[in-house]
């Protein structure tokens, strides 16, 4: 599916690049970048560009231009979703998502990759798993792996990669059990001078920290009001860990 990933800076210099099969020519991003040149903005760069014999597919994130190169039609979506969740994974080891960190975190970077694509199909993608498979860096491992040559990749196959729900390892173990929720609301609304209300909008965001043994599946009720229950709900994005199911009758 995926054949290479390039990392271009803003000043559209390649400072990294990553091929699963055949190697692919740096040739093929000249085309990235003359789109690059028509756009105004770096945003404003088209995230699927086709070529004589490839597809461009590009996120832009932290400054920095993810490309995938493919050479057979597949969901772009896919692809797109994919790179986020790369740059989120590198901001996940790293702190920050950065030209100047990831060069000098390239080794890690380029086992991380690795182990994120099999022969250019996704394969372990969620952080927990990674993690087990290649340690983070620190400044302790370093200089460890400097003197006895290790590395940072681990001995044993995490225990949440042939699980049902890989992105929780299995055998958890707590020892107080406890689940903590913050609601965090936004309200943005326009009002006159005469205090009517012309539009406003609420914003929210429920932050969990759960710490429970096992695999317990928990279940969050949203009430609401009688008086706004012709409201228009907007847009609603959860977690991968949640089960969203939504009652049409309330």
């Amino acid at each position: 599916m995926i054949h290479s990933l390039f990392l271009i800076n803003s000043s559209g210099d390649i400072f990294l690049e990553k091929h699963w099969k055949s190697v692919v020519s740096r040739s093929v991003c000249d085309y990235f970048f003359e789109a690059q040149e028509r756009a105004t903005e770096a945003e404003n760069v088209p995230p699927v560009i086709p070529t004589p014999h490839h597809y461009l597919l590009s996120v832009y994130r932290h400054k920095i231009f993810f490309v995938a190169v493919i050479q057979t039609e597949v969901p772009p979506l896919f692809v797109i979703e994919f790179l986020h969740r790369v740059v989120d994974t590198f901001q996940d080891y790293f702190g920050v998502c950065s030209e100047p960190v990831i060069k000098d975190n390239v080794v890690v970077v380029y086992e991380v990759l690795e182990e994120m694509l099999d022969n250019g199909f996704p394969l372990a993608t969620e952080s927990n798993i990674l993690k087990e498979l290649i340690k983070p860096p620190t400044i302790l491992r370093t200089v460890v792996n400097t003197i006895t040559g290790s590395t940072n990749v681990g001995d044993q196959l995490p225990t949440g990669q042939l699980s049902v729900v890989p992105w929780r390892r299995t055998g958890v173990k707590y020892t107080n059990n406890e689940a903590y929720f913050d609601v965090i609301e936004e309200i943005d609304a326009i009002i006159d001078k005469s205090g009517s209300t012309i539009t406003a909008e609420i914003q929210g965001v429920i932050d969990a920290c759960v710490k429970l043994t096992g695999m317990p599946d928990l279940t969050l009720s949203f009430m609401v009001k009688p008086w706004a229950r012709d409201l228009v709900l907007g847009k609603f994005s959860a977690s991968g860990v949640v089960r969203r199911g939504w009652d049409q009758k309330k």
